[in-house]
């Protein structure tokens, strides 16, 4: 097995189907797929200064399939989290990587994908959220048990 690259943002490795991390460049995305993903979803914007220019061609000449989900930093919304839980289960067939700018975006939604969904333990389900960041307001209130 391909060694997980040390060089991409807030990578973050979470069993041996699911990795996550910041912007990953071409390069970045060849190791990944050299990694065995067969899929990758981007949950950032295309237009941020980081994204790359044609991120699904990139990813489709690398042989992986591609899903993006434009989440606004500022105000992701259960729309955002239902079509995040519709393409990451869709995908369970292999391995996935799932990215944003900063890696922020997915450790949120996968930490309540992991504890709502999932039933894994909240705090272990957080531990993996806060090793790339603590939430602020708007996503700690994302976040947040829904009653």
């Amino acid at each position: 097995m391909t060694a997980d690259p040390g060089d991409i943002y807030h990578w973050l490795r979470l069993d041996s189907r699911l990795t996550t991390s910041g912007q990953p460049d071409e390069a970045q995305l060849a190791a990944i797929a050299a990694l065995g993903a067969r899929r990758v979803i981007n949950l950032a914007l295309h237009t941020h200064p980081r994204a790359l220019p044609d991120e699904a061609a990139s990813v489709a000449a690398l042989g992986m399939g591609y899903t993006h989900i434009p989440v606004a930093f500022d105000h992701p919304t259960e729309a955002d989290f239902g079509a995040f839980r519709r393409a990451f289960e869709a995908a369970a067939d292999g391995p996935l990587h799932v990215h944003c700018i900063a890696n922020y975006r997915v450790s949120a939604f996968l930490y309540r994908y992991r504890r709502d969904v999932l039933g894994l333990n909240e705090a272990a389900a957080r531990a993996d959220m806060l090793r790339i960041w603590t939430p602020d307001p708007v996503w700690a209130a994302f976040v947040a048990p829904r009653a």
